[in-house]
């Protein structure tokens, strides 16, 4: 009976450390430097859009909730739209904008042709635009907020985690004196050079799990 008992404990410790060494991957593979975790996600034309489909490329993912008032700072600028320029700045960057909103809570897209409405009331430009209502892709790069940023570079390394820039309000008269972090550090990216800041505190609504 004792027998049973140690081994019912030895069990249970067995599991918390493999649950341990999990939630550590995680985290470190959500960190610039470490390789980028793969994933597939339905976009917004109804496809299956994988990461793996860009490899050797750079790709940025941004966290999107359109109810979010700092996502609209950057949506609703004036003149031309400061997230919707950075979006078809380069054409050597794949941009995929990503909604983790779960059903009931805000921002949250139940199909394809609602995301496709969105994107186009929106007029995005990103590449593709993806549904992760289930939550799995945002944890998986540790999304905090919307907006929140990774940039993946061609070696499958992440290079860049954090937020858009370096004001964290939602007002659209910060963006001309912020420091625009994604910006600089997809033209480092892009010049094959170092991200001097690869890591920043992502600002804006929590990501509505």
């Amino acid at each position: 009976m004792r027998a049973n008992v140690f081994k019912g404990i030895f069990m249970q410790l067995v599991k918390i450390f493999i649950l341990f060494l999990g939630l550590s991957y995680s985290a470190s593979a959500a960190e610039p430097g470490k390789m980028a975790e793969g994933f597939s996600l339905t976009s917004h034309e109804g496809k299956k859009v994988s990461l793996s489909d860009y490899k050797g490329k750079i790709v940025i993912l941004e966290w999107f909730n359109h109810g979010c008032p700092f996502v609209r700072k950057h949506y609703d600028s004036r003149n031309i739209p400061n997230m919707q320029l950075a979006q078809q700045s380069n054409k050597d960057v794949v941009w995929l904008t990503i909604v983790s909103s779960a059903q009931g809570k805000q921002g949250y897209l139940g199909s394809a042709k609602e995301a496709t409405a969105k994107y186009k009331e929106e007029n995005m430009r990103a590449d593709a635009f993806l549904l992760d209502p289930s939550g799995k892709v945002g944890r998986m790069y540790k999304a905090k907020t919307t907006p929140q940023f990774t940039i993946i570079g061609k070696d499958g390394k992440i290079a860049y985690a954090g937020a858009i820039d370096s004001i964290p309000s939602s007002s659209a008269d910060d963006i001309p004196h912020a420091k625009n972090y994604v910006e600089l550090a997809m033209d480092q990216v892009l010049a094959g050079k170092p991200v001097k800041i690869a890591k920043t505190k992502p600002y804006g609504c929590s990501v509505k799990y």
